[in-house]
């Protein structure tokens, strides 16, 4: 019977999931990179033309491209900030030996359980011209005619970053309680002798405290802000107008409605490229914050 080494005991149990994560993930993302630099318009008879940098050329005068980008981009600085800072105050609220405190936690989580398709049907029923949010502004005489929310360039988008935050909340409120319930309740006590009491001792012991899981809501929450899909594809198809088209959705178009392989692998290597450079400020920021000493 062969005797196997110790060194290799570890990498003999990684192997099965390395296999499975080579051949769903490392490969075709090897794959999309090369086919990025290639003419490919999913015909089997016809094999890729490398072509060089023509896609990337492409995409310098693509208009939707970088309307696709800007939009993108708007939904990081507008939707990120608010995951980051609204859940935290929520979950300061939740984080308190008060009676029925846990229903709360479940109504501000009910959100994160419910499927993306079946939210963005009924937000898409709520943003109607005769939905409830309309009708309420009617009863308030706010508006008669109502607000064009999913049928206007200026509104669109910032009628789906609404269903992405609402969706939101209640994760990113988890992450944040798991953060809350760590820190001793001894240092609030002190803090309270030292005249920090209130919300003020929230500014002086739990934002600095709290300070790796702000990173890490910012990174993942940046990471998902860049890669929405669901409910664009459900609420405007990225109308009116290109108003509300994201990155992800013009690769769909690109790959699926048009068949341009390689010119949508090439748009998913810059988005690879955004995510990468999220990642790494992330990092860099992490350990700038353990060096002073946080």
């Amino acid at each position: 019977m062969a005797v196997v080494s110790p060194r290799l005991t570890p990498y003999l149990f990684l192997f099965p999931a390395l296999a499975i994560l080579g051949l769903t993930v490392f490969y075709p993302a090897l794959q999309a990179f090369y086919l990025s630099f290639t003419r490919y318009e999913f015909d089997i008879t016809q094999p890729p033309l490398w072509i060089g940098l023509e896609n990337f050329q492409r995409l310098l005068s693509d208009r939707l491209f970088w309307r696709s980008l800007t939009n993108t981009l708007l939904y990081l600085v507008i939707v990120v900030p608010i995951l980051v800072v609204a859940p935290l105050g929520i979950a300061i609220l939740v984080n308190r030996a008060l009676p029925g405190v846990s229903w709360f936690r479940a109504a501000y989580y009910t959100p994160v359980v419910i499927s993306m398709v079946v939210a963005g049907i009924a937000w898409r029923w709520l943003y109607a011209e005769n939905g409830l949010l309309n009708q309420l502004l009617r009863w308030l005489n706010l508006s008669q005619d109502g607000i064009p929310w999913l049928t206007s360039p200026q509104f669109a988008l910032f009628s789906v970053m609404a269903v992405t935050i609402w969706k939101g909340l209640g994760y990113y409120m988890v992450i944040y309680l798991a953060g809350l319930q760590a820190i001793p309740a001894d240092l609030y006590e002190a803090g309270a002798i030292d005249g920090s009491d209130g919300w003020r001792k929230h500014l002086d012991i739990t934002v600095p405290l709290m300070r790796p899981y702000l990173f890490l809501v910012a990174v993942i929450s940046a990471i998902a802000a860049t890669k929405v899909f669901e409910e664009v594809f459900i609420m405007t198809q990225g109308g009116p107008r290109n108003s509300s088209k994201t990155l992800v959705y013009y690769v769909y178009e690109r790959a699926f409605q048009d068949l341009e392989i390689s010119y949508a692998c090439t748009i998913g290597l810059v988005m690879f490229l955004i995510i990468l450079t999220l990642s790494v400020i992330r990092l860099g920021l992490s350990r700038g914050t353990e060096e002073v000493g946080f």
